[in-house]
């Protein structure tokens, strides 16, 4: 279980950071990979953002976390960063809840998918705080272990944009 809880001060420390990073890359990709970069962004909460959250808090029990993460982060879309990431934004994640509910990992309580890589597989946060990786391009297969929670799941976000730098 995680240890400690989100807080959103730490979040608006993880956006400048990886803004900064981000903003790195983006200047030197074009010479250094050969081809334009996509659009690699930490995209921050809005007005309508924090509507899409309330909505999405509204349908389902989501991990406080999650919540906190979204009233600071609305999406991160990171095509650029290795194969891809994707932190999907609550209207998303609402949408995918409403079309195929919460994914059921055992020892678990029922995991809420909030973010995806560029090969299709899937990141979900339990209620313990615990973030799970599918191990294929599915919402019903196997999902393994991928952090102890958002924060070492962002960390792990700033690493994979710095070690292209």
């Amino acid at each position: 279980m995680a240890d400690e809880r989100l807080d959103a001060e730490w979040l608006r420390g993880w956006c400048e950071q990886a803004d900064a990073a981000l903003a790195k890359l983006m200047a030197s990709f074009q010479a250094r990979f050969g081809f334009e970069p996509g659009r690699n962004v930490v995209v921050h909460a809005s007005e309508a953002s924090h509507q899409a959250t309330d909505a999405l808090v509204e349908l389902t029990p989501i991990p406080s976390d999650l919540t906190t993460m979204y009233w600071v982060i609305d999406e991160v879309s990171l095509p650029d960063v290795e194969n891809g990431y994707f932190v999907h934004p609550a209207s998303l994640v609402a949408d995918h809840f409403r079309e195929y509910g919460a994914v059921q990992i055992d020892g678990e309580e029922p995991a809420l998918v909030f973010a995806s890589d560029g090969g299709g597989h899937l990141f979900a946060l339990a209620g313990s705080g615990r973030v799970w990786r599918s191990a294929t391009a599915s919402w019903f297969d196997q999902f393994d272990p991928a952090a102890s929670g958002l924060h070492e799941f962002l960390e792990g976000l700033s690493q994979r944009i710095s070690g292209q730098l």
